[in-house]
């Protein structure tokens, strides 16, 4: 996975992101959700530090640039547990 610059407007929430040096701009309010890690399947004991909860997963849609008519493409983000930044699960682009 890439990683990606996700920058907010100081209330938390993504107004764009960055990636591969081209800006995306959010177009729709951003779902955010937990995912478990089968740590397990990598490890012997729960890693120091960590929670049940492992890794948080950003939704976001987002249009290239300003561009308002350009078509939305839906990102799927995960927070690395080790920098603190994301990085790029998957991106589809809408059909419309």
């Amino acid at each position: 996975m890439e990683h990606v610059i996700v920058r907010d407007e100081g209330n938390g929430i993504p107004a764009s992101v960055v990636c591969r040096g081209r800006e995306w701009l959010v177009g729709a309010e951003p779902v955010r959700w937990f995912e478990r890690v089968n740590w397990w399947e990598t490890n012997r004991r729960m890693p120091r530090g960590r929670s049940r909860v492992d890794v948080e997963i950003l939704q976001v849609q987002v249009r290239l640039g300003r561009n308002a008519g350009s078509a939305l493409t839906t990102m799927l983000l995960e927070r690395d547990g080790l920098g603190g930044g994301w990085r790029l699960r998957d991106a589809v682009a809408d059909a419309a």
